[in-house]
């Protein structure tokens, strides 16, 4: 475990029930977190992302694999015994409990004296801005509000690691928004670590400063943000983050052919062989007919979004893309549907995949 790491597991893997009913819900997962870093776990429901954060929180034992924080392994210590705090998805605050009082609960179930709980408090409830509000009940809160009293009460007890379990999913979009520059404000103020775990890709792209990809309790690929959008290892994580034109194509010598026979250049360290290759929408460019595209296409339909347009073209050789159409000041439109233009691709933008 490197010195700057905060949370490492070690080949972890959990398993619930026995014999044929047994269920795989984490799959020898090993990653490193390092301290005070925005980590996000990211995948569809059921991927293992919340049974690795109860691992690391201590709400389950690993069927088999270690946990440590700090270099100290932490495996089989009790949620109590770690320096860690969870926000769930529930909020879990106590209806008929002011909101000092649920934020000091915490702190008074660690048998902290008084006067440094009020402290502790006040120090609490003003990171997430609601000091003025100290003495409402939950009840009397938006549930933008009562997600940052349960947020409070998380760092209360001033945690090495929070960890927060998809705790804006039910939030409306505006208050999510909201939330998120917050938890992100935070995190940069208070500099400690953050395990964050969410199924929604743009947030998972727009709060991170690493993030780590889950599908069927496997880790797939931990990157930046950029890293995984631009550089996705396989199939699964190009899809699951943000919006992808797949072509088949035989890849060979830095030149990847797909349908009709059209010859597209990619990286010369590309695998070889029959592959899949990836091209972001953004980096598919639309240009005059008469431009001397090497491919040329026809608009198949177009959705207009305000900011830009999603068009549907259909290549000459038969192969089908998405590109996106920028709009401008000057309100220009995409080509209409039935015309004839010519296609290329942002250079060093063409990912070959390993399916």
């Amino acid at each position: 475990m490197a010195q700057d790491d905060a949370i490492e597991a070690r080949s972890s893997r959990k398993v619930y029930g026995t014999g044929p009913e047994a269920v795989v819900a984490l799959d020898d997962v090993s990653i490193a977190i390092r301290k005070g870093e925005f980590f996000t776990l990211l995948g569809p429901s059921g991927c293992g992302k919340t049974t690795l954060l109860r691992m690391i929180a201590g709400f389950e034992t690993p069927t088999a694999g270690q946990i440590l924080l700090n270099g100290r392994d932490i495996t089989d210590a009790p949620p109590n015994l770690r320096p860690v705090n969870t926000v769930f998805q529930s909020y879990a605050l106590f209806p008929h409990l002011s909101v000092r009082r649920n934020v000091g609960f915490g702190l008074q179930m660690l048998g902290r004296p008084a006067s440094e709980i009020d402290q502790k408090v006040e120090r609490a409830l003003a990171m997430v801005r609601l000091g003025e509000m100290a003495d409402r009940k939950p009840t009397q809160l938006s549930g933008g509000q009562q997600q940052r009293v349960a947020l409070a009460r998380a760092l209360a007890p001033s945690p090495e690691v929070l960890l927060l379990d998809e705790p804006l999913s039910a939030l409306d979009l505006k208050l999510r928004k909201e939330m998120q520059s917050e938890l992100k404000r935070l995190q940069h103020e208070l500099g400690i670590t953050f395990i964050f775990v969410t199924h929604d890709q743009e947030e998972a792209l727009t709060m991170s400063d690493r993030i780590g990809v889950m599908s069927a309790g496997r880790l797939l690929q931990v990157g930046s943000p950029r890293e995984i959008y631009n550089h996705p290892v396989n199939r699964f994580v190009a899809d699951f983050i943000g919006e992808t034109n797949f072509l088949p194509a035989e890849v060979s010598g830095g030149v990847a052919t797909i349908a009709g026979g059209i010859a597209i250049p990619v990286d010369a360290g590309s695998p070889e062989g029959a592959h899949t290759i990836a091209i972001r929408p953004e980096h598919v460019r639309i240009l005059p007919q008469d431009a001397g595209a090497a491919m040329r296409g026809t608009i198949a339909e177009t959705t207009y979004f305000g900011t830009d347009s999603h068009v549907r073209l259909r290549l000459d050789g038969g192969a089908d893309l998405v590109a996106r159409y920028q709009s401008d000041t000057a309100g220009g439109e995409a080509p209409p549907t039935g015309a004839e233009v010519g296609v290329s691709f942002t250079p060093g933008a063409v990912q070959v995949l390993e399916d």
